[in-house]
């Protein structure tokens, strides 16, 4: 027989790991749960009305940038707009909120890949986090396009490539399971040939190994998933602090309950419970 689960903590992003399917585990507080082996069982999440700042550890009564108070959202580099606009990068003007961070996470190679999650969709992210990124993505397949220098290198690609291509994934469609099967490699040819201007201009401009197109393979991915959702319906713990259903399924940073879907990444930082039937 299953054992009950009771524990409390803050929530935070899924940890995950590239197995057949994904592998995923929940964090909340200091403990760590393997979920695989809890889909089909009833679930249960109460938030308790507190939300502590995964930076400073302060209490605030809005999660900003997922996880972070507001004093936090206005100093560190982790929440700048060039985070979700890598092109508008200002390192080199030396207006940084965080110099030594952005050496660490902005100043290194990054890869801009394409990806199947809902339909075809460019992205972008550190080399370090292939294929995480793809995962919280909800992806069932990825593929490397170009090995770039730096973030910003990077989001101008990514500019040139918004062309011709989405980079953003319909979540509804995603957790569907509504995803048709596209041969990556001849679309990152095609797509390529588009854009092989635009990519000579910035070897130009920044250096000729500044970014270099890559024949990497693809990954296909699968995820843990009994049952699909036929209309989704999101939870939300701001409005409705309790809730439950049974696990029916994980994918990107999603829980699928019967009862709708809930995105742990969107409530980092909640002080919640978490209980699981034996």
């Amino acid at each position: 027989m299953n054992a009950a689960i009771d524990v409390m903590g803050r929530l935070r992003k899924m940890p995950v790991e590239a197995s057949n399917p994904v592998s995923y585990t929940i964090k909340v507080g200091d403990t760590l749960l393997p979920l695989n082996d809890l889909i089909g069982r009833q679930v249960q999440i109460d938030f308790d009305g507190v939300i502590r700042c995964i930076h400073c550890d302060r209490t605030t009564k809005k999660s900003f940038s997922q996880g972070f108070c507001y004093p936090c959202f206005r100093k560190l580099a982790a929440c700048d707009s060039c985070i979700v606009s890598p092109e508008k990068c200002h390192f080199h003007e030396g207006t940084c909120r965080e110099p030594e961070w952005a050496e660490t996470h902005c100043m290194t190679e990054h890869v801009v890949y394409l990806a199947n999650s809902s339909g075809l969709k460019v992205g972008i992210t550190r080399a370090s986090q292939v294929p995480i990124r793809w995962i919280d993505q909800g992806a069932v397949a990825a593929i490397p396009m170009l090995r770039v220098a730096t973030r910003q290198l990077a989001g101008l690609v990514e500019v040139a490539c918004k062309q011709y291509v989405a980079d953003r994934t319909n979540w509804r469609a995603m957790l569907k399971g509504e995803v048709s099967e596209l041969d990556l490699a001849a679309e990152r040819s095609a797509l390529l040939q588009k854009i092989d201007a635009e990519l000579s201009a910035l070897q130009q401009e920044h250096g000729p190994e500044s970014l270099r197109v890559v024949d990497e393979p693809g990954l296909s991915l699968s995820y843990p998933v009994q049952v699909w959702p036929l209309k989704v319906k999101t939870h939300n713990l701001d409005k409705t602090p309790s809730v439950t259903g049974v696990l029916q399924g994980i994918k990107g940073q999603y829980l699928i309950l019967d009862t709708g879907v809930i995105n742990i990444r969107k409530y980092t930082a909640y002080e919640v419970r978490f209980q699981v039937s034996a």
